[in-house]
């Protein structure tokens, strides 16, 4: 009987024939910890019996959640993380350098076919490159970082079978939000997602990034890309190694096999406050929006700001919306500042804040008002998810909430990007 990737990678990890449903110990090839969790997951590091790090190049830590730093108990968090990082000789991204998910995939420390674990349940990202990846508990990274190796239970697989191509002004993140509707918050709870099909080949890395990155919206363990073209020309630029790349035998089993038309997939939006309450945009369109955030992990990359400035670049700002702009990380920010892109944005009035987290998770600036309605290219719109429980959050692609800067509504980005 064949294997899915899955079944693969962590049949290779663990040195075993593993088969869905067994539970393996599997060496990993990286532990990424932010600062949200970095005083937790130390804690637990601390009382093991030998306080040493299995392979200080193989573990990094990021400031990130909490940037700028909001106030003095944090402060201290922050200094922990230092301490340990020198201690240990273990690397340590700055607070200013970007979103730790973005970090590990500019940086090179992910690649195909690997294992990586993260403290951030976003970690499953990383899957864009065609490796398994998973977001952890601080005992668990605690764990991985002192032996190098978790255990795992090796998850069933959906296969999602991708075929044709998007239509313009349509994006990755329009049909994660369609997925994460079509299955459903725990559709895939504990299970990995496999995509494949002529239109993988159709997406680009950034927006398998952002698919993978929400893949763990639907309860997926893993979210995984094939390792095709687009994966070799991003190793090649990165220099990273693609020896190790896995794909699936014809005759992997796979719990179940959904096929999408990429060309029948419109703009969408989650509507608060699940991120599978999935609508059609044109379904909400006229929604009155307060704020607008371009941004986070999920959608803080180049090609993302470059959606924004399409739309934005010429046009006016309807004054109306607070429009906030966070760079994933300080590699975006400078290329975006090098290509006009946040001259752009400042002309339409936006507030560039420091790469990060930020926002997104409600921990320093950019906390919308009760009764506020915000448009954000986030992953989440949980209650309270951005510092007020009383205000409602929509997710959607960049085109569509650079569309909402200029009108103040929830609007069908087609309407500017044909020119109209």
């Amino acid at each position: 009987m064949g294997k899915t990737i899955a079944e693969k990678i962590l049949s290779a990890k663990s040195g075993i024939d593993a088969k869905s449903g067994d539970i393996v110990t599997a060496e990993i090839d990286f532990a990424m910890v932010p600062d949200a969790q970095g005083p937790w997951s130390i804690d637990p590091f601390n009382k093991l019996n030998e306080q040493t790090v299995f392979d200080k190049n193989k573990i990094a830590f990021v400031i990130d959640h909490y940037v700028p730093c909001p106030n003095a108990g944090v402060a201290e968090h922050h200094d922990m993380v230092r301490d340990f990082c020198k201690k240990h000789g273990v690397k340590l991204y700055e607070s200013g350098e970007g979103i730790c998910h973005q970090i590990l995939f500019e940086k090179g420390h992910v690649f195909p076919g690997g294992l990586f674990v993260g403290a951030d349940s976003h970690s499953c990202s990383y899957g864009a490159v065609g490796a398994l990846a998973v977001g952890v508990g601080s005992t668990d990274i605690a764990v991985a970082m002192h032996y190098g190796k978790l255990w795992f239970k090796v998850p069933e697989s959906i296969s999602i079978n991708l075929h044709a191509k998007l239509k313009p002004g349509v994006t990755g993140k329009d049909l994660a939000l369609y997925i994460m509707g079509l299955l459903g918050a725990d559709g895939a709870a504990y299970k990995s997602i496999e995509f494949s099909g002529d239109g993988v080949e159709t997406l680009d890395m950034d927006e398998r990034f952002t698919i993978c990155n929400l893949s763990v919206e639907c309860g997926a363990k893993f979210g995984i890309m094939p390792f095709d073209n687009v994966t070799l020309k991003w190793c090649v630029e990165k220099g990273v190694d693609f020896s190790s790349a896995a794909s699936p035998d014809g005759d992997a089993v796979y719990e179940r096999k959904i096929d999408i038309d990429l060309s029948e997939i419109e703009c969408g939006v989650a509507k608060p406050h699940q991120v599978d309450n999935y609508a059609k945009l044109r379904d909400v369109s006229g929604t009155k929006i307060d704020m607008v955030l371009i941004g986070t992990c999920t959608n803080g990359r180049l090609k993302d700001f470059a959606c924004a400035h399409e739309i934005l670049k010429g046009r006016e700002a309807c004054g109306e919306v607070e429009f906030l702009v966070v760079p994933a990380s300080r590699e975006v920010y400078i290329e975006a500042i090098k290509k006009g892109y946040i001259e752009t944005f400042l002309n339409c009035g936006a507030k560039i804040l420091p790469p990060g987290c930020g926002p997104c998770c409600g921990s320093s600036a950019g906390v919308p008002g009760a009764g506020a309605n915000v448009l954000s290219t986030a992953n989440r719109n949980f209650i309270g998810r951005m510092g007020n429980t009383k205000s409602n959050i929509y997710l959607a692609s960049p085109y569509a909430a650079a569309a909402a800067v200029i009108t103040g509504k929830i609007t069908d980005p087609g309407v500017f990007l044909n020119g109209k």
